[in-house]
């Protein structure tokens, strides 16, 4: 499909063209004449993030093995794009045939973030779509969403049609082809609310109590859900995994080959959701996730590999795996990235075979300054662990470390902030000792994030700390890490306190989402175009309680906005862990034995890993009516 002369002439204005011309090495091209479902894949960011994001590539090549099926690209264009297309009249395409997207059958969302959601806004409405998916009537396409911010879907749900929960190999395909099958969007939504993994906010409606919070989810149409219980894909080696990436034209946030080796977490660190919404842990054979890489190699020309992961080192044969690819790295000029490295599996063999090929930087997140803290959110880690392996890539020739921490975590003192600048120093001190002036560039970056707390976590009724809590610790910090050698970085407080309000916002916070929106907010994880005075006007218009979404602790009675969505994850494990952090007692790496999180009810644990070293211990989780776990026996 050739650029019209309009948008040709509106591309040589542009930075990037690119960006918007599509036709890359590997995209896949139909004849939509041919394809009974026309589905387009919607990033709401910038094409260099998008095409930087695996799970794209993956669903990207499920959908369109499919003859039935065409799935094509969209993404936010960018500022200088976005005012000619206005100007110009020129509603938002897809990047495989120039299509205008309201001519789709389906645009499918993305949620990898929440300060995302403004772009969401601005596509729909680039692509002459109306905002509320009340007044998109069958002239519009079915408009879906997924990922990770949609385990909380109640702060989009007046914007869109269904939301699928869970792992998308297989769910995202079904939804797909049963739009083929039916009439109108009434019936479509009626069948698929039926699949597991789906979500119709038209169907449920939130009674609230005088004071704003929830009395109860009112079903409104009976045959739908009580609970919507997450898609899980059982068997991660035999999952669809592309081998022919598309190769973008210009510099993407990582221009690499990507191999995911598992998913999910046995670690349970307790403010994180990822660790619980993607249990249980899900191995790719090694020998598949070999051939994976050098396929892919073969068939992008990138001169970089990355394993996928949320604990690189936690795969249960990562030495022989992460030594027999750095050989095939080697062997082919090719460089190995071991992102997420645990300090506590740290592998000194490892780190001898990565610095033959490449000594750039290690990164690791002990998350919390103090022994006491880290055992409040689980972390599992000891200062032993973390001197340990920085030692052995001081002695190894490492000259840059890179440290992740947290600020604002629930019980955190000004002691356990102090605790970080002790790590940092002592570290400082450690290359002296081992290195002398040899050591003279040595480097520790220090970064330090903002807590928020997450649906679906230990932590989702914690409180968050206020901007100027924020803002005293972050001075804190920078007093206790001004020390030679060290670069401390810290994480924009009102944004932290924004995604707060729409990781745990109800139905409610639509309506500041969208008044924002008309006020000009878009990009609003970018800091360049951030912009608060407008949502201190929108939170101000709109009479939105920061106190009641941010900052307030809820109790464990509370009906919470995202109650609907089930995990799989129990409500009473989570409350357990919550009482053990108030406690600052550690609950045992899952491979050591079951914690009795629940998901184990739903699918098998551990599938396809073999651990070596570690007696893992079977424990069986007795429940009563469902949910409710009574006890743990061995």
């Amino acid at each position: 499909m050739s650029i019209d002369t309009q948008l040709e002439k509106m591309l040589r204005k542009v930075e990037k063209p690119a960006r918007y011309t599509g036709g890359e090495v590997n995209s896949v091209k139909k004849d939509p004449e041919q394809v009974s479902v026309r589905f387009g894949f919607a990033f709401p960011d910038t094409y260099e993030i998008g095409m930087s994001y695996m799970g794209m590539q993956i669903l990207y090549n499920i959908l369109n093995r499919n003859e039935k099926i065409y799935c094509e690209r969209i993404f936010a264009p960018a500022e200088d794009m976005e005012a000619l297309m206005r100007e110009e009249g020129r509603k938002l395409f897809t990047l495989e045939t120039f299509t205008p997207v309201d001519e789709l059958d389906i645009v499918g969302f993305t949620l990898q973030y929440e300060l995302s959601y403004t772009n969401v806004l601005n596509i729909l409405d680039l692509s002459g779509m109306p905002l509320h998916s009340a007044d998109r009537g069958e002239e519009f396409p079915v408009i879906v969403a997924g990922g990770p911010c949609a385990y909380n879907p109640e702060p989009l749900a007046d914007f869109i049609d269904l939301f699928m929960i869970g792992d998308g190999e297989e769910l995202l395909e079904q939804v797909c082809l049963l739009k083929m099958e039916c009439d109108s969007k009434k019936e479509f939504l009626q069948r698929a609310c039926k699949l597991q993994g789906v979500y119709v906010p038209a169907f449920y409606e939130p009674i609230y109590n005088e004071d704003g919070t929830i009395k109860e989810i009112k079903k409104l149409y009976e045959e739908a859900p009580d609970r919507v219980k997450r898609a899980v894909v059982e068997d991660l080696d035999k999952a669809e995994f592309p081998v022919k990436n598309i190769v973008p034209f210009i510099d993407t946030v990582h221009d690499r080959c990507v191999v995911e080796t598992f998913r999910g977490c046995t670690r349970g660190c307790r403010f994180c959701q990822a660790g619980m919404i993607y249990r249980p842990v899900r191995e790719r054979k090694k020998e598949t996730i070999e051939n994976l890489a050098k396929e892919q190699l073969a068939n992008t020309g990138h001169e970089e590999l990355s394993l996928l992961s949320l604990s690189t080192s936690d795969y249960s044969q990562f030495e022989p795996l992460a030594t027999d690819l750095m050989k095939m790295c080697g062997e082919n000029n090719v460089s190995l990235s071991l992102p997420s490295l645990r300090l506590d599996s740290f592998s000194f063999q490892v780190l001898q075979e990565i610095q033959k090929y490449r000594k750039s930087g290690l990164t690791f997140a002990p998350e919390a300054g103090s022994q006491r803290l880290r055992d409040v959110i689980n972390k599992n880690i000891t200062e032993e662990n973390i001197f340990s392996a920085v030692e052995q890539a001081i002695e190894l020739g490492w000259e840059h470390i890179k440290f992740y921490f947290m600020d604002g975590l629930p019980g955190e003192t000004y002691e356990d902030l102090d605790g970080i600048g002790k790590i940092a120093s002592d570290i400082m001190d450690l290359n002296f000792k081992l290195k002398g002036r040899r050591g003279g560039r040595f480097r520790v970056t220090v970064s330090v994030s903002n807590f928020v707390p997450k649906a679906h976590t230990p932590f989702q009724w914690a409180a968050q700390d206020r901007p100027e809590e924020f803002r005293a610790k972050h001075d804190h910090l920078a007093k206790q890490l001004h020390i030679k050698g060290v670069t401390f970085n810290y994480h924009e407080t009102k944004t932290s306190n924004l995604e707060a309000i729409f990781a745990r916002g109800d139905r409610k916070v639509c309506r500041l989402l969208e008044h924002a929106y008309h006020l000009g907010c878009k990009f609003d994880g970018w800091t360049e175009y951030f912009k608060p005075q407008l949502w201190e006007q929108a939170f101000a218009e709109t009479e939105t309680d920061l106190d009641f979404y941010a900052y307030r602790e809820r109790d464990y009675e509370e009906i919470l906005p995202w109650d609907i969505i089930d995990p799989l994850i129990s409500r009473e494990f989570l409350i357990r862990e919550n009482e053990k952090a108030k406690a600052a007692q550690v609950t045992p790496d899952c491979r050591r034995g079951c914690a009795g999180c629940g998901i184990n009810r739903y699918a098998t644990c551990f599938k396809n890993a073999k651990f070596e070293g570690v007696e893992h211990e079977v424990y069986y989780a007795v429940f009563k009516d469902g949910d409710e776990l009574l006890y743990l026996s061995p």
